[in-house]
This record gives C-alpha cells, sequence and structure tokens, in this order.
C-alpha cells in the first residue's frame, strides 16, 4: 500500500522535501503540540467561530490513522490520545475500541512479509516472526536491522546497515551473506612501483624475501578462508567517492544488485536556515536541502554480484531506447533564440532507480525463479525504462519504455512478477494511470481502460485477480475494485460515494477500508473481499463537530475557456442565497500543485473547508478549484502546466470567476483569493499576471521564484534552471510583479525548511524596490515550518485572511 508523500506539500501535511523510506514496521505518528481542548466558541449566527476552526483539530475528531490488519487478523491503528500530544495503538475487539498495551505493541506490526503462514517484521530495529499464533524475536541487538525477506530455503534475509544476513529460524544461526563497504579494496601486498622501489627490491634480499613471505602468507589465509564453509565472506567494495543508494538480494539468496552513485559536495555552509528562538537564545542554524539551481546530474551505477563466483558485472545502459538522445534539443534552441545561454548537452543521459514518491516497494525486484527486473529513470524526468537483467552478461532488456515530453509521473509506477515470469506494471501511456500486463517475450495488454485513474493495486495471492482503487464513476469519487484478469470483469467491491482507501487483510479475505465524506471526516469500516454491505468499525467524530451548521459545497463542472475538460470545483453559498443579489467572493487556492481537492471525502484542508463555510455566514461566495495541474483528470491535465507553471492555473482561475459571475451572482469588482505553498504561489501569479481578476490576495509559505525550490519537485516541470531559464521566468513570480494592482499580504513561516523564509524576504524587497508600498504587507511567524503547528499561528494568519478581505471586498 502506499503512504502519501506529497510534493509542494499541503498546508495541514508534511513537508515535500521529507522524501523519506517506508519504516518496515508501522511507525507512531509524529507527535504534535500541546493540546488544548475548550468548549465550543461559536458565532451569534451559531457557526463554529474563528478561534474555534484554528483550535487543535480534536475538537473534530481523533480519527483512526495508519490502519492495518495484523497478522492475527486483526484491525489495528493509531489514534491520538485524547487532550494529549502522544499516540495509542488501538484495536478492535467484540466491537468495542481498545488500547493495546504498551508491553504488547512489538506483536502487532505493519509492513512486513509473509511465506505461506509465516510473517516476519521489524520492531524498534529487532526482527521478529509470527508463526502458527506464536511471536519469536529472532534478533537482539544496538544494530538496526531492516529489510525482512524469506529465502527460498526458508531462511529469512535481512540487512543490517551495509550487510545482507540470513537467519535460520530452525536453529537461531545467523550467517552474513554479504557485505559492503565504502571507498577502494585494501591492498594486502603492495607490489614495488616506481624506480626507487624496484631497485629497492633488487638489491636488498631481505626486503624482497620479506615480501614474498607476506605474499605467501595471504595466499595461504585466502586459501583457508576458500576452504572454511563457516568463515565470513571477505566484503565488496563500492570505490573511492561513493555512496550506497540500494541493495537488494535475489530470492534464492545467490546474487545482489548494488546501486550507487557519487558522493555530493558538502554544502553545508550555504543549505541552511536561522531560527531565531531556539532554546539557547543565540541564532541558530539549520541544514536545509539543496536548491534547484544548484543541482547537478548525479548518475547512478548498476552492479550486479554472483555472490559464490564473486563476479562483479555493471548492468549495461547503452542499450536503454534514447538514452543518447537529447529530449529538451528544442527547449535548449528556444531559450538560445531568446538570447538566454543554456548549457549543452552531453550524453548519455543520466540514469537512476525510478523514484515514486507514494511507493512502499522497491524499484529492484526479482522473480520467484531468479530473474531480475528494474524500474530505471532519467534524471532528465523525460523517459522511465522497465528493464530485465541478464545475471551472466549485465545486458539489459527493455521491457516498456514510458517517455513524456513534459515529465513521467512520480506516481503510478508500481510493478511486480507474476509466477509464470508475466510483468503487470502501471503506466499513464492512454494518458491515465492503467494496469498492463505483459508475458515473458509477448506483448503487454492493457488490463483497466477509460478516463479514471487506478492506483495502489494489489495482485491477489492466487494471482488470477487485482484489487485497485479509482476514480471510475466521478473524478472526485474513489471506490475499491476487483479486476479479474483473465476476462478483464471489473467489480466494485464497494458504492460509497466518497473517499475510500484500502488495506486487504493477509488471507485477502477482507478489506479494512478508511472511507469519508465531506462532512464526515474519515472513520474505518470492514468489508468482505467478495464485496456486499461494509461495517463501520469506528465513530470519532465528536458532537460538537457533527452537530454544527457547516455549509456544504456543491460540486460543479466549470466549463474550459482552454479546453474540452471541465475544470472541476467546489461552491460555497450562504444560507439565504439570492441569485439575484450580488456578493463578494473568495477563491481558495489548493497547494502541491499535483493533488486533488475537489473530491467528495474528507479534504486534507479542513481547516480550509470550515473557514470557507464561516465566510458564507458572512456573505461570501466561495470557490474551490482543482485547477490544470491537479491530480486525479489525467496525464495531460497534470502536464499542462509543463514550462508554464501559473500560465494555465490562472486561465482557469478567470473561468471560475467568470462562471460565479454568471451562475451565482458574484460582483467580479469583489473577489478575493488566498492559498499556501503552491496556492501561495497561485496567489502571486494571479495578482501579478491577472491584476484586474482579485480585489485582494494573501499568499501563505508562497513560492516566489522555483530556482529556489528542490530539484526533484521542480526539475520535473520546469527541467533545470541551467537547460531552460526561459520556463524558470515565465513560471517564478518575482519576474511579474511590477504588475501588482491589488492588495496582497504575504504570510510565512520563518523555520519553512520546505518553501525558505528566503522566498518572502526576496519578494519584499523586490516589491519595494518596485515602489508598491501601498500594495503589499508581510506577517513572518517566527516559531513555524511549512505546515503551521500552533493553534495561535493558525488563528492569527486566518484572521488577517478575514480582515483582508472584508476590508477590500465589502
Amino acid at each position: 500500500m502506499r503512504k502519501a508523500l506529497i510534493p509542494l506539500a499541503l498546508s495541514v501535511v508534511l513537508s515535500a522535501c521529507a522524501m523519506t523510506e517506508q519504516a518496515a514496521q508501522t511507525p507512531v505518528p509524529a507527535a504534535k503540540a500541546d493540546i488544548q481542548v475548550t468548549a465550543p466558541v461559536r458565532d451569534a449566527s451559531g457557526h463554529p467561530a474563528l478561534e474555534q476552526i484554528m483550535s487543535d483539530p480534536q475538537w473534530i475528531a481523533r480519527s483512526p490513522e495508519q490502519a492495518f490488519i495484523g497478522a492475527d487478523g486483526q484491525t489495528y491503528f493509531w489514534q491520538q490520545r485524547e487532550k494529549s500530544a502522544l499516540y495509542d495503538l488501538m484495536t478492535i475487539k467484540g466491537g468495542q475500541v481498545q488500547k493495546v498495551a504498551d508491553a504488547d505493541r512489538y506483536l502487532h506490526v505493519a509492513g512486513g512479509v509473509w511465506q505461506g503462514q509465516r510473517y516476519a517484521y521489524i520492531f524498534e530495529g529487532n526482527l521478529y516472526l509470527a508463526e502458527g499464533g506464536k511471536v519469536r524475536q529472532l534478533t537482539a541487538s544496538a544494530d538496526r536491522d531492516a529489510n525482512p525477506q524469506f529465502l527460498q530455503d526458508g531462511r529469512i534475509a535481512f540487512q543490517r546497515g551495509q550487510a545482507f544476513y540470513a537467519l535460520d529460524p530452525a536453529n537461531g544461526l545467523v550467517r552474513l551473506l554479504a557485505e559492503l563497504k565504502n571507498g577502494k579494496a585494501p591492498v594486502k601486498v603492495k607490489e614495488p612501483k616506481g624506480y626507487l622501489a624496484e631497485e629497492q627490491h633488487k638489491l636488498i634480499k631481505w626486503v624482497a624475501q620479506n615480501h614474498d613471505k607476506k605474499k605467501a602468507r595471504v595466499a595461504e589465509e585466502e586459501k583457508l578462508q576458500a576452504a572454511n564453509p563457516t568463515a565470513n565472506p571477505e566484503p565488496f567494495y563500492l570505490g573511492e567517492g561513493r555512496r550506497l543508494v540500494e541493495m537488494s538480494l535475489s530470492k534464492d539468496g545467490k546474487h545482489l544488485v548494488l546501486v550507487s552513485e557519487a558522493d555530493q559536495k558538502d554544502r553545508s555552509d550555504t543549505d541552511v536556515m536561522p531560527n531565531y528562538l531556539g532554546d539557547s537564545g543565540e541564532v541558530e542554524v539549520r541544514k536545509v536541502r539543496q536548491r534547484v539551481a544548484d543541482w547537478q546530474p548525479n548518475p547512478q551505477v548498476f552492479v550486479l554480484i554472483d555472490l559464490a563466483s564473486r563476479k562483479e558485472t555493471e548492468l549495461k545502459l547503452a542499450d536503454l531506447p534514447g538514452i543518447d538522445t537529447d529530449p529538451l534539443a528544442k527547449v535548449r534552441a528556444e531559450n538560445r533564440k531568446a538570447g538566454f545561454k543554456v548549457d549543452d548537452f552531453k550524453g548519455p543521459r543520466a540514469v537512476q532507480l525510478m523514484q515514486d514518491w507514494g511507493w512502499s516497494q522497491s524499484a529492484i525486484q526479482w522473480s520467484d525463479s531468479g530473474k531480475l527486473a528494474l524500474l530505471l529513470e532519467a534524471q532528465d524526468n523525460k523517459d522511465r525504462w522497465l528493464v530485465t537483467a541478464d545475471l551472466d552478461s549485465g545486458k539489459l532488456a527493455t521491457q516498456h519504455r514510458l517517455h513524456d515530453d513534459a515529465w513521467v509521473n512520480y506516481d503510478f509506477n508500481d510493478f511486480g512478477w507474476l509466477k509464470d515470469d508475466s510483468l503487470w506494471y502501471q503506466s499513464e501511456e492512454s494518458g491515465y494511470s492503467h494496469l498492463y500486463l505483459k508475458p515473458w517475450g509477448a506483448k503487454a495488454r492493457a488490463l483497466t481502460k477509460g478516463a479514471f485513474e487506478v492506483s495502489e493495486p494489489v495482485l491477489s495471492k492466487d494471482e488470477k485477480s487485482f484489487f485497485f482503487k479509482a476514480n471510475v464513476k466521478h473524478p472526485g469519487i474513489y471506490e475499491i475494485y476487483k479486476l479479474d484478469i483473465a476476462s478483464g470483469t471489473q467489480q466494485a467491491l464497494t458504492d460509497l460515494d466518497g473517499m475510500t482507501d484500502y488495506v486487504l487483510s493477509p488471507d485477502q479475505k477482507t478489506l479494512l477500508l478508511t472511507h469519508s465524506k465531506v462532512l464526515n471526516p474519515p472513520e474505518l469500516y470492514s468489508l468482505s473481499a467478495a464485496g456486499g454491505q461494509p461495517k463501520q468499525l469506528t465513530h470519532t467524530v465528536t458532537d460538537a463537530f457533527a452537530k454544527s451548521p457547516w455549509t456544504a459545497p456543491k460540486i460543479v463542472a466549470v466549463p474550459s475557456s482552454h479546453g474540452q475538460q471541465p475544470v472541476y470545483a467546489k461552491v460555497y453559498l450562504p444560507k439565504d442565497f439570492d441569485p439575484a443579489k450580488q456578493y463578494p467572493a473568495v477563491v481558495f487556492n489548493h497547494g502541491a500543485g499535483y493533488l486533488q481537492e475537489v473530491h467528495l471525502g474528507w479534504s486534507g484542508y479542513f481547516r480550509e473547508f470550515m473557514f470557507s463555510s464561516l465566510l458564507t455566514t458572512k456573505g461570501y461566495v466561495v470557490l474551490d478549484m482543482d485547477y490544470r495541474a491537479s491530480k486525479g483528470y489525467g496525464r495531460d491535465w497534470r502536464t499542462a502546466i509543463y514550462r508554464q507553471m501559473g500560465t494555465p492555473e490562472v486561465e482557469d482561475l478567470q473561468d471560475g470567476v467568470n462562471y460565479l459571475a454568471s451562475h451565482f451572482g458574484v460582483d467580479k469588482g469583489r473577489v478575493g483569493t488566498f492559498g499556501g505553498s503552491y496556492g501561495g504561489f497561485l496567489t502571486f501569479m494571479s495578482m501579478y499576471t491577472a491584476p484586474d481578476l482579485f480585489k485582494a490576495g494573501a499568499a501563505l509559505r508562497p513560492v516566489a521564484d522555483w530556482s529556489h525550490y528542490n530539484a526533484p519537485y521542480t526539475s520535473n516541470i520546469l527541467n533545470l534552471p541551467g537547460n531552460d531559464p526561459l520556463g524558470y521566468q515565465r513560471s517564478s513570480p518575482i519576474y511579474h510583479a511590477q504588475n501588482l494592482k491589488g492588495q496582497l499580504l504575504i504570510m510565512s513561516g520563518i523555520l519553512d525548511d520546505n518553501v525558505f523564509f528566503q522566498d518572502s524576504v526576496r519578494m519584499v524587497q523586490h516589491l519595494i524596490e518596485l515602489h508598491k508600498t501601498n500594495h503589499f504587507s508581510m506577517a513572518p511567524y517566527p516559531v513555524e515550518p511549512h505546515g503551521f503547528r500552533e493553534p495561535s499561528s493558525w488563528l492569527d494568519e486566518y484572521q488577517r485572511i478575514l480582515n483582508l478581505m472584508d476590508a477590500n471586498l465589502k
């Protein structure tokens, strides 16, 4: 299953830059700020007041998080403790939610691996085995074990640092399979080199004899090592100046794949951020990520090792289709014609393991029969190759190539083997994410088709079907489906009309659903894998929230003036809406860019949902759009912003405002906008490139200059600054600020390690130099990162937004 790692993160979620490996155990959710839950605060209309909306969300619900079905078949989930920042592991027994005793947490861990009825997993850095209803701890050390896998002979392999070990559960013996060390292999006996050394060995017998003794001693040690079946194998070496990216062991334990790249230059003096309110009272310096303008391609090297013969074979990338072709030739030519100096193409193109930001799997997959498949991507983001490797020669065979003139998606990249050596994979080649099956030596065929997105595929144990999540009925409705591979028959297992995620039980007989609706935060449901009526397992929503008079949004399809596909949006109307009247309006811009906000489930922007509802009580109409670049609408919707971030989105916002004016009585002269992160960027771009569209705008944690954002996200869409400066100038708000007419409020956290506070500082100085004194103001938040944590900061921020709108739109 996937985890959500969102680029240019939501104002209510995690930073985009925290692209960490998924742990091999269910982690305890991060502790939050201290909780202060008070009696509900309501305004004169009975609607929750702003102070209530921006208070700690425990007053809404203590929703289940990171739910899973354990090896014992029981449901488990994490829940924040009432009036506390801490979390407890919970289970459901006899229909009742119960806390799992702290001493029993190690018995119930997700993220492990199965072999028949045996389940191996990691808890707090040690290896465990569940079998026959019993759990055994197999390792106990100060080292951190990870990545357990069952070998075909029944042993359990695991990674410890840069080494693989195999443990025999029958006798507890742990044997080293392979160890990797950094640097060059040490020379055991140095041969004389150079004139002086060679002459020394010729002239001084003692030197020559001593050298021969060393060689003989080393040779004898190597002979004894080879003859000893219990000896540890000699380590392998990465080479000077290289770091390990990933290592993968075959299912028979006989082969190892090593992926490495060159060490990066130390940038500890430049990639930093100040903290003015640290514990010491001094200005503290924190390390932050590199900017895209400083990033350079760093090709990875793939080495296949036969552990018995110790033969090392570098996988040959030269045969990858398009590896020597410049996909940016036209882009470079356009930039040069416009007068920009750009980097020359230097082939072959740099390649790396595919990086899917939502993955829990590896980009290296071994079949039961010993075949090796890798999912590779070009670091210029234009190609993805699914390849298989010949274990003797290292030659790669491309099984599928996905090319995109814009960028290959960092989502929808799941793939794997079937027992008959067929490969299955996801691809956007049709324009939408779908499933494909490629029998060995034959052509691939599409398993799913249509204008909808397939995600989270899980192959059944009998390999006859797939479970997956998709928005078949409507772009904003996600249900769970089961696909029969042979017939292509697709069965909807749920019909809940909202946002539904799932976890499949170990025996694949039960689905654990996390379901929500626009006005209902997530709850857990149980459903038979054959379908039927789901049973609700949790009820965590408070009466204070459930009984509040929220304004539910209408989902509308706004006709686009720039394409046939409509722009889906949420519209919030005042309770006493009169189409004959004229209303002011506020447009909310969601963050992340590639994110879906207009769906029928609970929004990650729950504060903004409640704020939108509050605005309707004050006489505003509110619009919330899934502008082009948003998720859920296919490849072309996603890539419409290629090399022109902010242009299609602002065009869609213009269509949205016109739609409000023609359908909901909105006065086009009294419209404001706000948003955070990517939404803050769009506030900048709309206020600068369409200066008559909005009378006021609030830009929260906004990107001002894309060359200062991170490489993986930005270079997907704009290439690299050295290759496409035109795209950066076209897309960065700081180059368009001279057009500002309305009232602009800029708000940023000083500890933002995602969109740096420096972005706002540079923009403010630029506006000062443009003499925009009467058109902007700024509010910094000294203790806040990208996603605000303190209720006091949330309240201050949104009170300022409300004041801005009231002052300019009423």
